[in-house]
């Protein structure tokens, strides 16, 4: 990500829906392999989720809402999420729960039930062991990535009020608005400040957003520049102080309106870079934005559900990028149920090939099995 000299890029991705995973069992992987450590069978590095969750922070809501189902319809249920929220979930669920109902409608019920959450100060914002944590990552020899994960500032507000509560919020209450995105900042802040001071040596840190959908974001720039912004840039000013110069966001859908801002503010990765019917392209963004902007994801899962000679002919085509630094390839999601075992296994070997150049690669469990992924 800093363009330095190395001996290959990492290879891993970004995890994989349950569906997929009982998909490939049923195609030849072994029972033994799961969503947390599939990554091993192909002989990847490893799978986003692990270092993203390493620090044991927390900038969230603390306590969480008590987790119940509330009625069980068979092949589906409703049930509160740790956030509060209602929703209805197919089980099982390879898609996103339906919002049915939210607990922040308004200013009285942000005090009540949210604001009293995001306390900066709470004990449990950092885990017990935080001293041991950070001794440990001091080693020589600590060979993973330290990477906490903050969550984002409208993202969590979208989620808790619902994306048409929250976008009439902005222009009916903008006092409200503003209020709960300082109060998330303020949390976040804190969150990072007190990690950081403790010593803890930190490789890059995590946002999350998904505030854009297939025509651009639902926030529009305008309004992002004058209420994220700020925030974002005072998080990323206190990260530049302790010399964590890696910081991506994860937003899904077409980001291009807020790419600019997320540069001006201090995040200069993307990840998942999806593609969608919207058609991001990697290399447009390269060249648009030069090295400044980088990029992870960026293989669209279509592709990957597709021939293997689609697959080969990305993966080529991205190679130039790869080799140049600052994009770090690999599905621009989660790992779908469409997408058949030997094409994933044919993917994989190929980028430890192409990608990895055949250098210190992880163990392939794969290959003991010898399942197709020759073409």
């Amino acid at each position: 990500m800093r363009y330095q000299p190395v001996d290959r890029p990492p290879l891993f991705d970004f995890g994989y829906w349950e569906e997929t995973i009982t998909r490939w069992q049923k195609e030849g992987m072994p029972q033994e392999f799961k969503v947390e450590n599939a990554h091993r069978f192909f002989g990847l590095d490893f799978y986003e989720g692990e270092p993203v969750f390493a620090t044991g922070t927390n900038a969230g809501l603390i306590p969480p809402f008590e987790e119940i189902v509330l009625e069980d319809r068979g092949d589906s249920q409703v049930a509160q999420q740790a956030d509060g929220v209602r929703v209805l979930r197919k089980k099982p669920s390879d898609t996103i729960p339906a919002h049915l109902g939210h607990l922040l409608t308004d200013r009285q019920s942000w005090l009540e039930h949210y604001k009293p959450r995001l306390d900066p100060t709470h004990p449990r914002r950092m885990p017990a062991d935080l001293a041991e944590r950070v001794n440990l990552w001091s080693q020589p020899d600590f060979g993973e990535l330290v990477v906490p994960w903050v969550g984002g500032l409208y993202g969590w507000i979208r989620d808790w009020m619902g994306v048409e509560a929250v976008s009439l919020v902005v222009y009916d209450d903008p006092a409200f608005f503003e209020e709960m995105i300082e109060t998330l900042a303020d949390c976040k802040y804190a969150t990072l400040e007190r990690l950081l001071s403790s010593g803890a040596k930190i490789d890059a840190c995590a946002f999350w957003e998904d505030m854009c959908y297939n025509a651009g974001p639902l926030l529009s720039p305008s309004h992002f520049k004058k209420y994220m912004s700020p925030h974002y840039r005072r998080i990323n000013d206190l990260l530049d102080r302790y010399g964590v110069d890696i910081r991506w966001v994860d937003c899904d859908g077409n980001i291009e309106k807020l790419i600019p801002l997320w540069l001006e503010s201090g995040i200069q990765c993307i990840m998942p870079l999806e593609i969608g019917a919207w058609g991001s392209d990697p290399l447009k963004y390269r060249q648009q934005y030069g090295k400044d902007f980088r990029m992870m994801g960026g293989f669209s899962k279509r592709i990957l559900a597709g021939s293997f000679k689609e697959i080969e002919h990305e993966v080529q085509r991205l190679t130039p990028l790869i080799e140049e630094g600052g994009f770090i390839g690999f599905c621009d999601h989660l790992v779908p149920p469409d997408v058949p075992l030997e094409n994933y296994l044919y993917f994989t070997k190929l980028i430890r090939t192409k990608w990895g150049h055949g250098v210190n690669l992880a163990e392939r469990a794969a290959d003991q099995l010898h399942l197709n992924d020759e073409g």
